[in-house]
């Protein structure tokens, strides 16, 4: 599933392990190591290349500016606005190709015929977490960077939706499921985008391939008698669509029956017309 309905993002080429790209009226060059192939134009030569993510050696990396570039702006998608900046290790603070989720789960939100509580786990800044308040639902935000959590609220804000919303943790999300658990909070929907390698606030490690499974069949145990869906995203390499179907099968859907999806989520180039590849995703659906 390709994310097409951007306007103020897109990728305009690609080649030679970077991706370059515009976030509304700045152009960014980021490194990208799913592109092993040649570029058909110079891209470091772009007409207005506001900067470019060099990695270094050693580890790491910097922005190099080559043009007229902001500290922070804005980017929206249809009714919702976040604010982009680059920081550290290549990210904007927002991942564009995730707008295929925010519109199956706004949909999904908008046609429960009632209110859903949401339960967002690694939430990062929350494009995921903007686009489910604002189709109507309420969110509890989760992530263990205060940072991170700090930019959801301003995207939230942005975005103008209504007070009282959303809820922010900032907590290892392990943890804070469990505390949940025992009491005895529920939820009706679940979106986790865990990464591949991690520490909690108290130095709690976290590796995607041996904690998943145990960790989505523990999220199963706060969903509502009644849930809407349960959506993983995955950006870890050799993580395959079909991983993500069979983990959703053996926990959430295997008293609960339901649909399970899974897909490739990517952006498609404005130059070569070629689909970049930008992880996976898994999502069950109550069938009630």
């Amino acid at each position: 599933m390709k994310a097409a309905e951007w306007k103020d993002y897109s990728v305009i080429a690609t080649g030679d392990g970077y991706k370059l790209e515009r976030w509304a009226d700045v152009v960014l060059l980021r490194p990208d190591p799913q592109v092993i192939w040649k570029p058909s134009m110079d891209m470091n030569g772009y007409k207005g290349l506001a900067a470019k993510y060099v990695r270094s050696e050693t580890g790491g990396g910097k922005w190099l500016i080559k043009g007229k570039m902001p500290q922070e702006w804005t980017v929206g998608y249809k009714d919702l606005k976040f604010k982009i900046k680059p920081m550290g290790f290549k990210h904007t603070g927002l991942f564009p190709e995730q707008a295929v989720n925010w519109d199956l789960m706004t949909e999904l939100i908008k046609g429960a015929g009632r209110e859903i509580n949401v339960l967002n786990l690694f939430a990062y800044t929350g494009g995921a977490t903007v686009a489910c308040a604002k189709a109507g639902a309420k969110v509890c935000h989760v992530d263990a960077a205060k940072g991170m959590v700090e930019r959801a609220g301003e995207n939230v804000r942005l975005s103008n939706v209504g007070d009282g919303k959303v809820r922010y943790i900032i907590d290892d999300c392990k943890k804070f499921v469990e505390r949940e658990i025992r009491r005895g909070r529920k939820y009706d929907a679940i979106i986790m985008d865990p990464p591949s390698y991690g520490r909690g606030p108290n130095g709690e490690m976290w590796k995607l391939e041996n904690e998943l499974y145990s960790f989505v069949e523990l999220c199963s145990k706060v969903l509502s008698d009644n849930p809407l869906f349960v959506l993983i995203n995955s950006y870890t390499t050799g993580l395959q669509p079909q991983v993500l179907k069979n983990i959703l099968q053996l926990t959430v859907a295997k008293d609960r029956g339901g649909k399970i999806d899974a897909y490739e989520v990517g952006l498609k180039t404005e130059q070569d017309g070629v689909i970049l590849p930008c992880g996976n995703s898994g999502i069950w659906i109550n069938g009630k």
